[in-house]
């Protein structure tokens, strides 16, 4: 990666007047504002079908996209709906947040009615791309089980012989849900056909798409229901343990995440080919992949099924290098960056320098007025990548407002903050000007937002993943100041 800067904004978080970002003219629109801001980088979140809470780290398919982000302009275009339809449906009432609510409620009956008109036309399409799309099968199959057992999770399917996904059990519901099988993959058909279109566009800009890859999968998805031999499972396909982070100095019971653990040893039987299928899918969706929680596959927290913390957890050895080897070897034109923020031992370290991958720096861990940090720019190597923050930190405004004085008075000591600049922009300066080959913002802070930008918030199960850009935020003046800065600090 050489030195060059991007911004961070996640699909969901596009304008659009049916509620929830998507990859239709917005999507384009962003594209044109960044490379007129001088960009090379536009990162994202996980692109997957997202399941209760709305996170896109717990996604009903590693492989699949998610159905919100079809545009439905572009299937109207295409002469799939009535776009008069469209405008009586209420997607929530606020352009700057996402009502999950109202767009779970009326996104997939305007999608069914899409289906039908198009399938038809389309099915010799949808046939060919099942078949070189093998995950589609199980997922489709999937999703239309979800839709039939009330949306339950498959560990609560009420046939047994479904929920272990025995041979003669799917052939027999793929036969009697074959409608709705089709409407789930006429969905992922529709939903490549326009990313496609949408990343060549980006490309075309010369522009590379980050994405992140979540370390594990969730356990309520057509991954684990599909290849439970590759997961930690016990009687009845449930897991023994789950995962999580310990206990630690931000939260006495530490993460209880309650993702399946993998089973490392039938992986590497297995060449780790099922790393490798899922790898492959993410490059078709990103040129950059980040490895969400890098520091797992050194060592992972496992936490007994069913406990309500994860105080009672364990450390248990992860594949390391033999595993993120294979998958650059594999993959040599894609690039990675390794997540490895978290609790970090000499072995995380270690298995950082021999996968020779670049690490991350965030800006706001930086500032620690009592003991020093190697968050610090004047500690970076060139083979970093710098953040002001990620989805999962306070805008940089609203870091202004809640950390400790004494942090904030040493941000502004050390990169030499005023108002006349703007705290804001001084600290996406601080991060241009650092050493680090790759600088990334989030859209939020460079809008100056304060709380009510925030993406995420760790450990909060509602609430989250909502915040929108408004028409007209990423205007041709902010692209300018963007491109003086990008400029400046030589990342044109």
């Amino acid at each position: 990666m050489d030195r060059h800067s991007g911004i961070l904004l996640h699909i969901s978080s596009l304008p659009s007047r049916y509620g929830i970002g998507t990859l239709g003219r917005e999507a384009y629109a962003f594209a044109d504002f960044l490379h007129a801001a001088g960009q090379k980088y536009w990162q994202l979140l996980p692109l997957g079908p997202t399941s209760y809470g709305d996170s896109p780290y717990q996604s009903f398919s590693t492989f699949a996209g998610n159905p919100y982000f079809i545009d439905l302009e572009l299937l109207a275009e295409d002469g799939l709906l009535d776009r008069a339809e469209l405008e009586e449906i209420d997607w929530g009432g606020e352009p700057g947040y996402v009502d999950y609510g109202k767009i779970y409620q009326s996104r997939f009956d305007v999608l069914y009615k899409a289906f039908r008109a198009g399938y038809p036309r389309d099915r010799e399409a949808v046939e060919r791309f099942a078949k070189e799309n093998k995950w589609l099968d199980n997922y489709a199959l999937f999703m239309a089980l979800k839709r039939h057992f009330g949306m339950k999770s498959w560990l609560q399917w009420p046939e047994a012989d479904i929920r272990l996904h025995k041979p003669e059990a799917v052939e027999r519901w793929r036969k009697e849900l074959a409608e709705d099988v089709q409407f789930f993959s006429y969905l992922q058909y529709i939903f490549f056909q326009q990313w496609e279109a949408l990343r060549e566009y980006i490309h075309s800009l010369g522009i590379q798409i980050i994405g992140d890859l979540p370390i594990y999968v969730a356990g309520d998805s057509s991954d684990v229901w599909a290849e439970p031999e590759f997961f930690q499972l016990g009687e009845d396909n449930v897991p023994k343990e789950v995962s999580g982070v310990p206990p630690d100095y931000f939260s006495a019971d530490g993460q209880l995440w309650g993702n399946p653990l993998y089973d490392y040893d039938r992986m590497r039987a297995d060449g780790y080919g099922w790393w490798i299928r899922r790898v492959e899918g993410a490059g078709r969706l990103f040129d950059i992949i980040r490895i969400d929680h890098f520091r797992g596959l050194e060592s992972y927290w496992a936490v007994p099924y069913g406990e309500e913390t994860a105080r009672k957890g364990r450390w248990r050895k992860g594949p390391g290098m033999e595993l993120v080897g294979t998958l650059t070897n594999w993959f040599p034109n894609l690039s990675f960056i390794a997540e490895d923020l978290g609790f970090l031992t000499p072995e995380v370290h270690k298995l950082l320098r021999s996968s020779g991958l670049p690490g991350m720096k965030v800006l706001e861990f930086a500032f620690d007025a009592r003991e020093p940090s190697n968050y610090l720019p004047h500690t970076y190597s060139p083979r970093c990548v710098c953040y002001v923050g990620t989805h999962d930190n306070e805008t940089v405004m609203q870091w202004r407002e809640q950390a400790d004085r004494a942090d904030v008075s040493m941000a502004r000591k050390y990169l030499g903050l005023n108002d006349a600049e703007g705290f804001h922009w001084g600290m996406i300066r601080g991060g241009m000007s650092s050493v680090a080959d790759t600088f990334v913002v989030q859209m939020q802070d460079c809008l100056g937002l304060g709380a009510e930008g925030r993406m995420n918030t760790p450990g909060v199960p509602a609430g989250n993943w909502r915040w929108r850009l408004l028409p007209g935020d990423a205007n041709p003046a902010l692209a300018k100041k963007l491109m003086q800065y990008t400029r400046m600090y030589g990342r044109l």
